[in-house]
């Protein structure tokens, strides 16, 4: 029984070494700050996406974020998809015939403007990554896709970052004029503006979009769009553990018996 209980904290240790992220620590100006850790639904072997959160965040993303970062890995039809925010198709479809793409052209070489389908990718923000640049003070916004995997402290990073502006600025820690001061950002200071005020959506579903709601919400969608299958992966793992869990436990008995008497 020793041995038995030993095998299932040695797997249990395993799991979750696989799949929960870990925190860094992040200092500006000299004062250390440990990353908010709210605890997400999607943590740890066993956690999963909440629904009406992730949709909440695509919101969020579409009418705040997307004016300046673009998510060019995720298609429309991602957002139907099982394990993510799990539109209807009619839904995703509405969603990709709000944007525009020319990607054709007509027999006079004139472009053919056509609204997207399932299929097409989200749209960038910006026509070239110059125009990018010269929006927001010579810096590039980052594509958000895989922003959370990009990141130091994953996804608690982004929450955490998206929480730290307004903060007074230390003594001795000189901010440009064209900056913002954020403490979780390397070096303090952020050529993003603060984009998350109190109220800045309105939820569909009703709930107060303050902005530690806001923040939580998108941050969880950008941990999705990061890992889309996450959901299949942490099963299929759960599967594997469990065929190696019985296995070990047949390899036990077996080795047993087999050997009980040769003494």
């Amino acid at each position: 029984m020793f041995e038995l209980n030993k095998i299932s904290v040695s797997l249990f240790l395993i799991l979750n070494a696989l799949f929960a992220f870990s925190g860094d620590v992040k200092s500006a100006g000299g004062e250390t700050y440990d990353l908010i850790k709210p605890g997400f639904s999607f943590e740890g072997a066993a956690g999963t996406f909440d629904r009406a959160q992730l949709r909440r965040g695509y919101q969020v993303y579409k009418e705040v974020c997307a004016s300046c970062h673009s998510m060019k890995q995720l298609s429309f039809r991602n957002l139907s998809q099982k394990g993510g925010p799990e539109y209807t198709e009619s839904d995703a479809k509405i969603f990709a015939s709000e944007f525009f793409i020319t990607d054709s052209f007509d027999d006079y070489g004139d472009p053919i403007e056509r609204a997207r389908v399932l299929s097409d990718r989200f749209p960038d923000p910006y026509e070239s990554k110059e125009a990018a640049k010269a929006s927001n003070n010579g810096a590039y916004p980052p594509d958000l896709s895989l922003i959370v995997k990009a990141r130091s402290g994953g996804h608690n990073y982004i929450y955490s970052l998206l929480q730290g502006y307004g903060k007074e600025i230390p003594d001795g820690v000189e901010i440009s004029d064209t900056l913002s001061y954020n403490p979780w950002f390397p070096g303090g200071g952020i050529a993003m503006y603060q984009p998350l005020y109190e109220e800045s959506v309105e939820y569909e579903d009703g709930t107060y979009a303050s902005i530690e709601q806001m923040s939580a919400d998108v941050t969880a969608f950008l941990a999705w769009s990061a890992e889309p299958e996450m959901e299949e992966r942490k099963r299929l793992g759960f599967i594997v553990m469990s065929f190696l869990f019985i296995f070990a436990l047949l390899m036990f008995f077996t080795t047993n018996r087999l050997w009980r008497d040769v003494h």
